[in-house]
C-alpha cells in the first residue's frame, strides 16, 4: 500500500476546519446545504457471542494473504437461515451451518468436507451459477480458483472441468457477475491481484484479469475462452452495476496503486455482443488513483441510481454522478456526509486508517441505510495505524453519517478485512461476523434496544426474497423497491463488490415506525411489477410474475 497519504490529508484537514466554521450546517457535495444537529440515530447494541456461537476459525498466512479474508454469506440447505462460508488463507477455508433458533443466542455448526476444506483460500462470492435453484460457490485463492457446484444440504462437488472454466495461477481477491440478455449462464469476472512466484510468495506485477461469457459454440462447455481485461491494475473488489439506470451492467474495478504504475481505478462497459471496453476521459471518468479495496453500491440520493462507496486508506470515495446519466463522471461526497474514515474513531491511534470491507444497511431498522466499514493495517506499515477498528456509520435524518462503533459494542483492535451483516437468528436485527486477518473471526448478535439477557427491537422491518425463473433464479441486476411512509427506498441486487466475499438471500429493509409498506421490483428483463402490500416484521418471497408476496415463516425457537 503507498505509505505518504501527508498531502491528502493535509487537504482534508483545511476542508474539515472550513465545514466546522459554518456552525451547525454540513456540505452535501454541491446538493447544498442542510441543517446538521439533531437527536441523531439509535443506536443498536450488539453482543458478542463468538465462544458461545462454536466459531473458531482464524484467516492467516504470510504477505501473499494480507489483502485477503472474505466471507460469503448464503443459505446453503434452504432452511432460511443463513450460513457461513469463511476464507482461511494458509489455513483451511471453514463452513458454518447456522443453527441459531429463532430470536436467541447466535449457533453455528462447522461441517467439514473435502471440498470446501480448501486452502489457500482469500474470499468468496455465492451465486445460483448454473441456475438449478441451489448456491454455488465462485472460491478465490492464492493459486487455482475454483468454482463449487452446490448440491444441497450443504453439499459441494468442483465444477471447473464441468464448467469449461480455468482456474489459474494467480493472487485472485475479486470477483463479480451478471446476466447479459437471454444467456444460460452468466458473465463472470475475476480480477487477479498479483501473481504466484514459481519460487514461493507473490510477484510484484498485477495479474491478468479475466471476462469470462457463455460459449456460444460448444454446448458441452458453458464457458468461452477468457477475455483479457488488459491493462490490469491489481484489483481487490469488482462489481457489476448498472451506474445509469440503463439496466445494462459495467464492470468497476477497485484497484491497490501499491502495484500499479501509471494506472487508476477502471470502469468497463460491458454490453451484449460487443468486446468490453475502458471508459476514458472522454467518455467522462475521470483519472483516480487510490488503494482500491472495496466497493458498496446503494442508492443514498432517491434519484433512483446507485452511489458508490470505494474503501482505501485514508482517502474513502463516496460517489454520485455528477452531470447525468450521460456519461460517467462521479464526484465525491464522502467528506460532506462524513464517511471519508480517514482515521480510526477510538482506541487513541491518530495515524490514518486502511478501510477494507464497506457494506450498507440498515442496522438499526430505522428506515434510514447505515454503512459498515471494517479497517486494520495490512501488517506493520508505519505510517498508518495499528490500533484501526471497524466504523459503524448510522445515518442520520439530513443524509450525512455518525460513527457509531464503539457505542454499538463492536470495536475489535485486530486487522479486520471481510464481513456481512445478516440476520443470522432471524429475529429482524442485523447481525454481524467479521474476518481478521492474523486473529480470530468474530460474530456480533444484535440485540437492538436491549442488551445480552434480552434483545428489543429498534424499529419495523421487511427481509425479501426475490427470485425469478432460471437461468437467474436470484433475479441479479433487478432493483427492489420498498415505499413506506412517503420515502422510497432502493438496492440494485448484484454479486461482487464488497472485500473478498458478498451474500445471497434475504435482503433488510428497515421501515422506522411503519407497519405496512409497498415493494416493487423492476426486473432484469426490463419488466416492472405491480406494486405488492407487505406487513412490517415479516419475510417474504419476492417471484417474478406473482400477483401477491409470499409469506415465510421462521421455524420456531
Amino acid at each position: 500500500m503507498t505509505r505518504d497519504r501527508r498531502a491528502a490529508l493535509a487537504g482534508l484537514a483545511v476542508v474539515a476546519v472550513v465545514a466546522a466554521s459554518l456552525g451547525g450546517f454540513t456540505l452535501l457535495g454541491g446538493l447544498g446545504i442542510l441543517p446538521g444537529g439533531g437527536s441523531g440515530p439509535a443506536v443498536p447494541h450488539f453482543i458478542d457471542e463468538t465462544a458461545a456461537a462454536g466459531i473458531s476459525h482464524t484467516y492467516a498466512g504470510d504477505v501473499t494473504y494480507s489483502t485477503g479474508g472474505g466471507v460469503a454469506v448464503f443459505d446453503c440447505n434452504s432452511d432460511g437461515r443463513p450460513d457461513i462460508f469463511t476464507a482461511g488463507g494458509a489455513n483451511a477455508a471453514t463452513l458454518y451451518r447456522d443453527d441459531s433458533p429463532t430470536g436467541g443466542a447466535l449457533r453455528f455448526t462447522p461441517l467439514p468436507s473435502a471440498a470446501t476444506d480448501l486452502t489457500g483460500v482469500t474470499g468468496a462470492y455465492p451465486l445460483d451459477i448454473d441456475g438449478d435453484g441451489v448456491t454455488d460457490l465462485a472460491v478465490l485463492r492464492a493459486g487455482e480458483t475454483v468454482l463449487l457446484r452446490g448440491l444441497g444440504n450443504c453439499t459441494f462437488e468442483r465444477a471447473n472441468e464441468a464448467w469449461g472454466i480455468d482456474g489459474g495461477n494467480a493472487l485472485t481477491e475479486s470477483f463479480s457477475a451478471t446476466w447479459e440478455g437471454p444467456n444460460a449462464w452468466p458473465t463472470l469476472a475475476f480480477g487477479r491481484y498479483v501473481g504466484i512466484d514459481p519460487k514461493g510468495g507473490v510477484t510484484q506485477d498485477c495479474g491478468a484479469n479475466v471476462l469470462l461469457r457463455p460459449s456460444a459454440a460448444d454446448a458441452s462447455r458453458p464457458y468461452a475462452a477468457p477475455i483479457d481485461l488488459a491493462p490490469a491494475y491489481c484489483p481487490l473488489s469488482a462489481l457489476f452495476s448498472s451506474w445509469d439506470g440503463s439496466g445494462r451492467a459495467d464492470l468497476r474495478l477497485a484497484n491497490d496503486r501499491h502495484y500499479y504504475i501509471g494506472g487508476s481505478e477502471q470502469l468497463w462497459r460491458v454490453a451484449s455482443g460487443e468486446a468490453p471496453r475502458l471508459y476514458t476521459a472522454a467518455d467522462g471518468w475521470a483519472n483516480l488513483q487510490l488503494n482500491g479495496m472495496g466497493i458498496a453500491a446503494y442508492d443514498l440520493t432517491g434519484d433512483g441510481l446507485p452511489e458508490y462507496f470505494v474503501t482505501s486508506q485514508a482517502d474513502d470515495k463516496l460517489q454520485t454522478l455528477a452531470n447525468g446519466t450521460a456519461q460517467p463522471a462521479f464526484k465525491d461526497i464522502a467528506l460532506a456526509r462524513g464517511v471519508t474514515a480517514a482515521r480510526p474513531s477510538t482506541g487513541g491511534d491518530v495515524l490514518p486508517s486502511t478501510s477494507w470491507h464497506p457494506e450498507f444497511a440498515d442496522v438499526n431498522n430505522d428506515g434510514r441505510v447505515d454503512l459498515l466499514i471494517t479497517k486494520g493495517n495490512v501488517m506493520s506499515e508505519p505510517d498508518f495505524a495499528t490500533k484501526d477498528p471497524s466504523d459503524l456509520f448510522l445515518q442520520n435524518a439530513d443524509g450525512t453519517f455518525t460513527d457509531a462503533v464503539e457505542a454499538a459494542g463492536i470495536v475489535a483492535f485486530d486487522r479486520g478485512r471481510g464481513a456481512a451483516l445478516a440476520d443470522f437468528n432471524l429475529d429482524g436485527q442485523l447481525d454481524l461476523v467479521e474476518v481478521f486477518y492474523a486473529g480470530p473471526a468474530k460474530v456480533w448478535r444484535n440485540a437492538g434496544a436491549g442488551d445480552a439477557t434480552a434483545a428489543k427491537p429498534m424499529g419495523h422491518w421487511l427481509a425479501l426474497r426475490v427470485t425469478e425463473p432460471a437461468p437467474n433464479t436470484d433475479a441479479i441486476g433487478a432493483t427492489l423497491e420498498v415505499q413506506a411512509d412517503g420515502a422510497t427506498q432502493r438496492r440494485e441486487l448484484t454479486v461482487g463488490g464488497g472485500h473478498a466475499g458478498g451474500q445471497i438471500g434475504w435482503v433488510h429493509v428497515g421501515l422506522g415506525a411503519s407497519t405496512t409498506a409497498q415493494v416493487r421490483v423492476h426486473w432484469p428483463d426490463g419488466s416492472t411489477s405491480a406494486w405488492l402490500a407487505a406487513a412490517a416484521d415479516t419475510f417474504d418471497l419476492v417471484a417474478k410474475g406473482a400477483a401477491t408476496l409470499t409469506p415465510w415463516t421462521p421455524p420456531a425457537p
